[in-house]
């Protein structure tokens, strides 16, 4: 029978929703002993402290990875090139680390020119998981219950690293998968990146308009639904955008060809056409529904 999954020393840069939600899930599971935090500013970190989703504030970075066991990088993709140079020579030797960014070629990128000698212990992840709230607040311990973990481990990394990582995740309930790095950001810049950049324009569109107030006031279900994701942290969704830059910019040229057939459609009165494009759209949603739930 394997021994019980355990961390000694969880080091988490960055304790947000996702970084305080892993936190709380292995914390849950019993699956770690201590919990040292870090980030930018004292309240979220005393938010965290207090909700115990971290044992320890750490003053910084290199202080949070002394000694630790497991290293989670939960820090927008435009942070990461910065605290890998940082923390690198303070790494214990054992250590994995991972991280949680939605894009994955360039976090690994940044690992080969900074990690250096912890490279092959370090395991790209990414956590299919979210909710439009951020901050250690909105953390919660079943985030990632039945959700799907993305790996895109390299040919350097280390086996071992790469099984310490799955049964963390597998420990706060996700479901583990790997993917190549540039599948990862082909599919995610299609099925995540694309919907927050629709989100965020759409809400623009809108509030630049000049009876905006009357417009917000007047909206229901379907404006709410469809903008949820607009309430999503800037910062970070600014970084995914440059750093899946080519991806993104190929689905959202799709997207917009998408969008111009409507146009047309509409601009023509041509109701057969638009039918026929909100059937085949409904039927697609339709299969799809159907393939999550088997």
């Amino acid at each position: 029978m394997p021994a019980k999954f355990r961390i000694g020393k969880l080091a988490v840069i960055g304790v947000g929703l996702i970084g305080g939600s892993f936190a709380m899930a292995l914390r849950k599971a019993r699956a770690v002993g201590r919990v040292v935090g870090v980030g930018r500013t004292r309240r979220n970190l005393a938010t965290a402290l207090r909700l115990g989703i971290i044992d320890e504030i750490a003053v910084d970075a290199v202080t949070a990875v002394r000694d630790a066991d497991f290293v989670l990088l939960g820090v927008p993709v435009g942070q990461m090139p910065e605290v890998m140079a940082r923390i690198a020579p303070h790494v214990a030797r054992h250590a994995v680390i991972s991280d949680a960014g939605s894009t994955k070629q360039d976090v690994i990128a940044s690992a080969r020119r900074f990690l250096k000698d912890s490279l092959g212990r370090f395991v790209p992840a990414h956590p299919v998981a979210g909710t439009e709230m951020n901050g250690a607040g909105a953390a919660f311990a079943t985030l990632y219950r039945g959700r799907n973990v993305i790996l895109t481990p390299q040919a350097e990394t280390s086996r071992t690293a790469v099984a310490t990582v799955r049964r963390a995740w597998e420990a706060c309930g996700a479901r583990v998968f790997r993917l190549r790095p540039d599948e990862h950001d082909a599919i995610f810049a299609a099925v995540s990146h694309l919907p927050h950049v629709v989100a965020f324009a759409l809400v623009g569109a809108l509030a630049r308009r000049r009876n905006a107030r009357k417009l917000f006031a007047f909206s229901a279900g379907g404006l709410r639904d469809t903008v949820r994701i607009a309430g999503s942290s800037p910062e970070m969704w600014r970084d995914i955008c440059i750093s899946n830059r080519d991806a993104l910019l190929e689905v959202l040229d799709a997207y917009m060809e998408e969008l111009e057939r409507a146009r047309g459609a509409i601009a023509a009165t041509d109701a057969a056409t638009l039918e026929r494009m909100f059937e085949a759209a409904r039927a697609a949603r339709a299969r799809w529904l159907v393939a999550r739930r088997s």
